[in-house]
């Protein structure tokens, strides 16, 4: 009985991991036929991207005129945006965020209804989404738009799968089936090893690295036409705003917690003998080091470093002598010195 328990989970892992495969290919297509779409391919630009996304007459164009005074489109019907050409700019903390108002999403947009998958395919590029909803409607809406954009490959406020690939030059691991929880996996690298801490409902979609993993926050938009006992429930949800486009109503706020999700620091630079330029910041993400600092101001700087001086009030009150390596924390003032 055992041989065959073991035998029919082998077969179940092979069926799962076919499907992982197929359902990539249907998120991923590799053909490339087909003419080009309008207004989707929208360059990335600025420190970091948001997407609004959110079912048709939420209040996205409202909220992207209020936010970047940028003349979209906005109407009391449904379907005033229809492409991305038209992307807005937030300067907040001496930061560029550019901020996309992607088409009204519908029910089904996952299997293309709507020009759907165009829509999420912006919004895997994006670094912090932004969920529109309508304080007036069912919190259903919610749901829905979380089934459509989980479909599509988009994680929202997950953490990555701890996954690590370790490249070698030879010994990897060669033509080998793994089995993890009735999940099994072919893997044909001879050149890498695999160490993963993962349980059974997160692997296979890990293995078919379609997967985005991206922070996001749910704003309520229209508040002022609802109870405030309604606005106080809503606003104790998890990573959720309450606003009124139409009223400025809590606007400043959302903006501070835009800022708190993208996780950004900011990076003065100083040359030597003057002051530190503290109108215009590098900013980075978290974790990032000199190196990163020394390509935010010319791609050819990392190439010709020789040491980097480095202050921060919160941890030192004199310059640190720091290498390429070193990690950069927010406010803090660096000095390049090359060859």
């Amino acid at each position: 009985m055992g041989i065959l328990e073991k035998a029919t989970e082998y077969h179940l892992g092979l069926l799962k991991a076919k499907l992982a495969r197929y359902r990539a290919e249907l998120l991923e297509p590799t053909s490339k036929s087909g003419g080009a779409g309008t207004g989707f391919d929208v360059q990335k630009s600025g420190d970091a991207r948001v997407a609004l996304i959110g079912f048709p007459s939420v209040g996205k164009s409202t909220f992207l005129n209020k936010m970047t005074h940028t003349e979209s489109e906005a109407a009391a019907y449904e379907f005033t945006t229809l492409t991305v050409s038209n992307p807005g700019v937030i300067e907040y903390s001496g930061a560029r965020i550019q901020l996309l108002d992607l088409p009204g999403i519908v029910e089904g947009a996952s299997q293309g209804r709507g020009r759907g998958r165009q829509v999420v395919a912006v919004a895997k590029t994006a670094d912090l989404i932004i969920v529109m909803l309508d304080a007036t409607k069912s919190l259903e809406q919610r749901r829905l738009l979380e089934i459509e954009l989980d479909a599509v490959g988009i994680r929202l406020n997950k953490r990555k799968p701890d996954v690590v690939v370790k490249r070698k030059t030879t010994g990897g691991v060669c033509d080998a089936i793994f089995s993890f929880r009735h999940i099994t996996v072919r893997h044909t690298d001879r050149s890498c090893d695999v160490a993963c801490l993962l349980t059974h409902s997160l692997f296979l979609p890990v293995q078919a690295g379609t997967r985005k993993y991206i922070p996001c926050l749910y704003i309520y938009n229209k508040i002022d036409s609802i109870s405030l006992e309604q606005v106080d429930k809503l606003a104790r949800e998890d990573h959720t705003v309450v606003i009124s486009c139409e009223m400025d109503l809590n606007l400043d706020y959302l903006l501070e917690r835009v800022w708190e999700d993208l996780d950004l620091v900011k990076v003065y630079t100083k040359k030597r003998g003057d002051h530190p330029d503290l109108t215009d910041p590098i900013c980075l993400r978290k974790g990032a080091t000199i190196e990163n600092v020394c390509h935010g101001i010319h791609r050819s700087l990392a190439a010709n470093f020789r040491y980097g001086l480095g202050k921060s009030s919160k941890f030192a009150p004199h310059a640190q002598k720091v290498g390429l390596n070193h990690q950069v924390q927010d406010d803090d003032v660096v000095s390049i010195f090359t060859k």
